[in-house]
């Protein structure tokens, strides 16, 4: 059964390739490396000793998701990475972001509702809650004005798919909104590879503490939180990836209950950024040099999830812990520095 899986050399689409094939899927990659690595594949084969299909296109030409498409009319589901993704940057570059996230989503549905079979899995976040009024943060909590142009895309991308759903009931699919997805496959095969200066926090931890940033910013001490720093839940992308695999067995199977659900993918545990940085010195026994800064515009103060619907509807629930998590992303950050 062939998957297309757009994004699939970037870090969440890569271990989902991963679990893909260890399933038995026929998978198609589609990314145009403008954040990833034609070496991520290296990885995938090493670790599955299957070779994926790759295309290297960029999904805003219109005219070559088109030419894609009618290649591969064979495709049964689509799960959709491709899109930029760091919140600090898309206050900086909303047109970029706009573009890269809603242009190429909407080429991407109008190719799949030609085809027979339309199951189409969706890449989103958590930062569609805005700061949430409660947590945990439940899939029925309001969705908030977006506090970035990034999440935006994702309310709107929601938004387009819940449209074309209802209007064409052949088209499947699921939105999974993820919370912090961190770590790095066991194997130390791949793991999160940012191009240039990292935008996230676990990656800017692991080249500090490897030499290669002097230091760590930590933005704002003084949010309503128990010790000041922002409070985030970070899931292992190894749990992240096999969530992507049931949501689209779900849909394989017409087990989903509407035609567009969305289910929260997180630990249920809220971590704040010193915690964060005190379970990698604990795990890699390294002293981290951070230091408190301003604020950054576009951050919110608290998020985790109630992951109860995932747990009962698509029977998943994380393994990994937060330590498994940081101890795996210090292991390929010492592999990347050993190359």
């Amino acid at each position: 059964m062939k998957v297309l899986v757009t994004g699939g050399l970037g870090f969440i689409g890569s271990h989902t390739v991963v679990e893909l094939q260890k399933e038995g899927y026929q998978v198609v990659i589609i990314d145009n490396l403008s954040n990833s690595s034609i070496e991520v594949l290296d990885g995938i084969v090493a670790i599955t000793g299957k070779k994926p299909i790759f295309e290297q296109l960029d999904l805003r030409d219109k005219t070559k998701v088109q030419g894609f498409f009618k290649q591969h009319q064979d495709i049964k589901g689509v799960i959709h990475f491709a899109a930029s993704k760091a919140v600090g940057e898309s206050v900086k570059k909303p047109l970029l972001y706009y573009e890269n996230n809603i242009n190429t989503l909407v080429y991407v549905l109008q190719e799949l509702e030609k085809l027979e079979i339309a199951n189409f899995i969706f890449s989103s976040s958590c930062t569609v809650y805005g700061q949430a009024e409660k947590m945990p943060i439940t899939e029925s909590a309001p969705v908030q004005k977006a506090e970035s142009p990034y999440g935006n895309t994702k309310q709107i991308g929601e938004e387009i798919i819940q449209d074309t759903c209802k209007i064409n009931p052949k088209v499947q699919a699921i939105a999974l909104r993820y919370f912090n997805p961190i770590g790095a496959h066991q194997s130390v095969k791949i793991g999160e590879l940012p191009i240039g200066v990292p935008q996230n926090l676990i990656p800017y931890i692991t080249q500090t503490a490897g030499g290669i940033r002097e230091q760590l910013s930590v933005f704002g001490d003084d949010y309503p939180t128990p010790d000041g720093t922002c409070i985030r839940d970070y899931i292992h992308v190894v749990d992240v990836a096999i969530a992507h695999v049931i949501a689209l067995q779900r849909l394989l199977a017409t087990k989903n209950e509407i035609n567009f659900e969305v289910f929260n993918l997180g630990t249920g545990t809220g971590s704040s950024v010193l915690e964060v940085i005190e379970s990698f010195e604990r795990v890699s026994g390294e002293k981290l040099n951070y230091k408190i800064v301003a604020r950054r515009e576009g951050d919110v103060i608290s998020a985790f999830a109630d992951t109860q619907k995932a747990n009962k509807y698509l029977g998943w629930k994380t393994e990994l812990t937060l330590d498994d998590a940081m101890l795996s992303a210090w292991k390929w950050q010492q592999s990347l520095n050993k190359d």
